[in-house]
């Protein structure tokens, strides 16, 4: 008998499959159908040709807010994260909703382009308007027939650095900021920055929102405050809801200490994020040599069975000059930069950039939290990519061919092909012999 879909992918492989080729039905924005071929008809009816079918990939940690603003006013030479801090200070003042939306708006579809359908931004709540939260929140709403976007509202010059602070961090929750974010390293003092992160717990439970705070972003062995996020999560038995950003001082302690912290890590099970470019840029500045790699402990983590993602962080901003979106290029920096160079190591990057950052933004299906996401059932949010695994597709940095989001087709991308106009190595002689070599290369 045969049915009719929205969509059916021809003969693909899935990404958690047994290496057979499967045709994939889509109806009604869910996974419909999966065998080694469909009797069917489809609207939109492609043969993928053994390339990967893959969940989306997730930017657990961006900012939208400063994103496409690199060298507005001024670069930042230096190359720091406190220099990047002071030129985001001054280009904060001329924000507008507009210009703000504008520049998402364009990153989103950037980001989109490169397969990504899930994103967490933060969004800097240190100046009276609210301007950067306010523009976040009404792009969130704008793409959500193409995008879940989350907003975390983030005191970037921290809480207690300024009298009215905590005040505005409250009314971006009241506004409906999805989460609430902090920088206990920035703050003041040491007794500041554990006062801002109790804080930050307290209105995460009045206003039942979720947590990622920007922790020990820095090479100080003596900035601890993952012990107290940890400790509060344990505490309250909210580990699932809450995120640690960066942690790059985890990197920079004694292994005494670390492994006494590992133990807390493990009872809390809170959740990690690693931005690879950026820790790796921003880090080790003040070191002659050996210089600190500056990126947390991601392969000890993962392996303690810690759930662990990836981001960019920052898209051609004060911090960050480069970026284009694209994760691939974020896990593919994690692998040598986190010594994970074995087969499993490499694919659990992969899944840093796909299911764990579901986890991370606590959108992972509840089906699918011991399961696929790729199996009968499951909303339709995937991926084709143009590798038939996910080693090659790493190795490759592959490209999208297909986006489906919500069971609706986003994009679609024509092959690439290349066409070689070199002699083969057996040709010798004359342009006409050169031309035979060419055999069977077409002109597309």
């Amino acid at each position: 008998m045969t049915e009719h879909f929205d969509i059916v992918l021809r003969q693909g492989h899935l990404l958690d499959g047994d290496g057979h080729p499967v045709d994939l039905g889509i109806r009604d924005g869910v996974i419909t159908a999966i065998a080694p071929r469909l009797e069917a008809t489809a609207e939109h009816d492609l043969d993928i040709q053994g390339c990967l079918i893959s969940p989306p990939f997730v930017e657990s940690h961006i900012h939208l807010d400063s994103a496409l603003t690199a060298g507005e006013p001024r670069w930042n030479q230096s190359g720091t994260l406190f220099e990047g801090i002071q030129i985001w200070g001054e280009r904060k003042r001329s924000l507008t909703l507009d210009s703000v939306k504008q520049r998402a708006l364009e990153a989103l579809k950037l980001q989109a382009s490169h397969g990504v359908q899930y994103v967490r931004t933060h969004a800097d709540v240190s100046e009276p308007s609210l301007t950067a939260l306010k523009a976040l929140l009404d792009v969130r709403e704008t793409v959500q027939d193409w995008m879940t976007v989350q907003v975390i509202a983030f005191p970037q010059d921290g809480i207690y650095s300024n009298v009215q602070n905590e005040a505005l961090l409250e009314e971006a929750l009241k506004l409906g900021a999805d989460g609430v974010g902090g920088i206990p390293h920035y703050e003041l003092t040491r007794e500041d920055g554990v006062r801002s992160v109790h804080r930050i717990f307290a209105l995460a439970q009045q206003y039942d929102r979720l947590i990622d705070i920007h922790c020990d972003e820095i090479d100080d062995p003596q900035s601890r405050f993952l012990e107290v996020v940890a400790a509060c999560a344990l505490r309250q038995a909210i580990g699932h809801r809450v995120t640690a950003s960066h942690t790059t001082a985890f990197a920079s302690y004694d292994n005494a200490y670390a492994v006494k912290l590992m133990g807390l890590l493990r009872r809390s099970r809170i959740n990690f994020i690693a931005n690879p470019l950026i820790n790796l840029t921003l880090q080790g500045r003040a070191d002659s040599y050996p210089k600190r790699r500056g990126i947390t402990r991601v392969k000890e983590l993962w392996q303690q069975g810690l759930n662990v993602s990836l981001g960019h962080d920052c898209i051609q901003d004060p911090w960050y000059s480069l970026g284009n979106g694209n994760l691939l290029d974020v896990a593919h920096m994690a692998i040598h930069a986190c010594h994970m160079t074995g087969q499993a190591e490499i694919l659990a990057c992969y899944d840093m950039v796909t299911r764990n950052g579901l986890q991370t933004l606590g959108l992972l299906p509840e089906t699918a939290q011991r399961g696929s996401l790729l199996c009968q059932g499951q909303p339709a949010n995937l991926l084709v990519l143009e590798a038939p695994t996910a080693f090659d597709v790493i190795k490759n940095r592959a490209v999208v061919m297909v986006s489906i989001y919500g069971g609706r087709l986003l994009l679609r991308r024509k092959p690439r092909a290349l066409y070689w106009s070199l002699p083969s190595p057996e040709t010798h002689g004359t342009s006409d012999e050169n031309d035979k070599s060419l055999g069977n290369l077409s002109d597309p």
